[in-house]
């Protein structure tokens, strides 16, 4: 999919996330920016009914703001309600994502990340799930840049920087 394309602002697209070699979801997204580098998209939540995950609920009206790096091994999801009250950043670690003329795809490596919003809780998931997965056998380099991700996130968000991480881009 990748092609060196640079989204045109206010275009649509998909947004394709990949997981063990199968699309695990594709929806629908409204190109905000793209310098090259990193592309954001918003796109309202794209899955039917509720997900409640303890510390977050996603539903219907939630709007996603997501930003995908083509040079780094995460994807950040700024998270709202309805309303625009700021529910966090929900990260992913993923491959660099690929982007095209169709859109955006990333691999999800398993590694996830949630941010709550003022202090809130930063919680690492799916560690279990990294760790079944057989990465770490079939291609420990990516198994290592995926760990190293995940550390960068975690970091950035104990020190509050995820806010500056998906402010405006630069330009190209």
């Amino acid at each position: 999919m990748a092609d060196g394309t640079v989204l045109t602002t206010g275009g649509e697209v998909h947004v394709t996330l990949v997981k063990a070699g199968r699309t695990k979801v594709r929806y629908p997204a409204t190109v905000v920016r793209d310098d090259g580098v990193r592309a954001v998209v918003r796109a309202p939540w794209a899955r039917p009914g509720v997900r409640d995950f303890g510390f977050v609920r996603f539903e219907p009206g939630d709007l996603f703001t997501e930003h995908y790096w083509r040079d780094r091994w995460y994807a950040v999801k700024e998270v709202r309600a309805a309303d625009g009250t700021l529910k966090g950043w929900y990260c992913d670690v993923t491959r660099p994502a690929e982007v095209g003329a169709d859109g955006i795809a990333v691999e999800d490596l398993d590694l996830d990340l949630w941010c709550a919003p003022d202090g809130g809780p930063v919680l690492r998931l799916d560690e279990d799930e990294f760790a079944d997965s057989g990465i770490a056998e079939r291609d420990p380099a990516a198994a290592a840049r995926a760990r190293s991700a995940l550390e960068e996130l975690d970091a950035l968000a104990r020190a509050g920087r995820l806010p500056a991480l998906t402010g405006p881009p630069t330009a190209p």
